[in-house]
């Protein structure tokens, strides 16, 4: 029996064992914490992810290893590589980590993305601001995800307060400035690729965020099917220069029919969750085929779907479990502010049917504006 190796403990090495139980997998996961939610559901390693006695138990008790988040250091899955197979590899996790490594890597492959510059210093942060413009964020290169790291300038007078927010990271883990993109969409491309380059995506998805954290993600996002096959071409492109082996996401900025990428997320993704529900095989069942060797399934969807991030606290699951396409995930983690705490997903077989539900759901839990957007977009003709 094949035991995969998790290296965090998250919702997402969490829904990866529950996922990977049909198939008669086992499973391990190391994370810093004893208490991470993915232990209710697998035995844990309990460690710094730098600590070499550590890693060295997690190696020599699994068969393959994988990621859950993508700040785990790629030093310590290189070492990991030599030991036992990591999907994916560890490049396309150091790539993922330093922002600029990551936007020079698309620019090399011909996916657009916006103006970015490298900072160092306060007088190297204004001279950037002069040539790319405002508004523009100033970004740490490592360590920053869901908003954070993040400082937004909305005008030249804004640079002094970036500095004093982030100024300090500038020697640690650097800074980079992009130009803000102001985009009509926020996109994703969720993929996977199998260790024989097999590659396939799921249909793309639409999201919404609110303070840098995703509220709610569609599928399949309404636009047009070139579009989409451009965006998918990215995707494909991208992960077979990294030769890339599993599932990642292509975040994408969508402004007058172009398309700039974002970010790569190496790992399964929070806007692929409505796969679980919403797809032939999601993204999870996916990825641990792909880490193991087995074929991939297929990504054809099943009606529509809609993912509603629950965040600081669990609402009442009541509202969408009496619902026909209801679907619900509790994390099983302590309520706290800005923390992803589980998530629902809402399915139907036609775009009017599942604004319905969207706006009952929303009513009965007064997240209102949460379906707005999203009814808004189902709503057009």
């Amino acid at each position: 029996m094949t035991t995969v190796g998790i290296l965090g403990g998250g919702q997402l090495a969490r829904m990866l064992a529950l996922s990977g139980a049909p198939l008669g997998l086992r499973f391990l996961v190391m994370d810093n914490v004893a208490d991470a939610c993915a232990g209710q559901f697998a035995p844990m390693v309990v460690g710094d992810y730098r600590d070499q006695a550590a890693l060295a138990e997690f190696a020599s008790r699994v068969d393959v290893a994988t990621f859950d988040f993508e700040n785990v250091p790629a030093e310590s899955a290189q070492w990991l590589a030599a030991r036992v197979d990591v999907f994916p590899n560890p490049r396309a996790l150091a790539i993922a980590q330093d922002r600029l490594a990551e936007k020079t890597h698309f620019r090399d492959l011909g996916i657009p993305v916006p103006p970015v510059a490298t900072v160092d210093t306060l007088d190297g942060l204004r001279a950037a601001v002069d040539a790319i413009g405002t508004p523009c964020i100033l970004k740490t290169r490592r360590l920053g995800y869901d908003g954070k790291g993040q400082f937004r300038i909305r005008e030249a007078a804004d640079v002094d307060a970036a500095w004093a927010a982030l100024g300090a990271q500038a020697p640690k883990v650097g800074l980079i400035l992009e130009g803000f993109v102001a985009f009509e969409r926020e996109l994703s491309v969720v993929a996977v690729r199998g260790r024989d380059g097999e590659f396939r995506a799921w249909p793309l998805t639409e999201n919404w965020h609110v303070d840098g954290v995703l509220s709610a993600s569609l599928a399949p996002a309404r636009v047009e099917p070139e579009l989409e096959a451009r965006a998918v071409a990215h995707a494909r492109r991208l992960a077979d220069a990294l030769d890339y082996v599993g599932v990642f996401a292509l975040e994408l900025f969508c402004r007058d029919g172009d398309l700039l990428a974002n970010e790569l997320a190496p790992r399964v993704h929070n806007s692929g969750h409505w796969t679980i529900e919403g797809s032939e095989t999601s993204q999870f069942q996916n990825h641990l085929r792909a880490v193991i060797g087995l074929p991939l399934g297929d990504t054809r969807m099943v009606g529509r779907a809609c993912m509603l991030n629950w965040i600081g606290e669990m609402p009442d699951a009541r509202a969408v479990l009496k619902e026909a396409g209801g679907h619900w995930h509790d994390y099983g983690k302590e309520p706290r502010a800005g923390r992803k705490v589980g998530h629902a997903t809402l399915r139907a077989d036609d775009d009017r049917t599942l604004a319905e539900a969207l706006l009952r759901v929303g009513a009965a839990l007064g997240r209102e504006a949460q379906v707005a957007p999203v009814v808004e977009r189902l709503s057009e003709a």
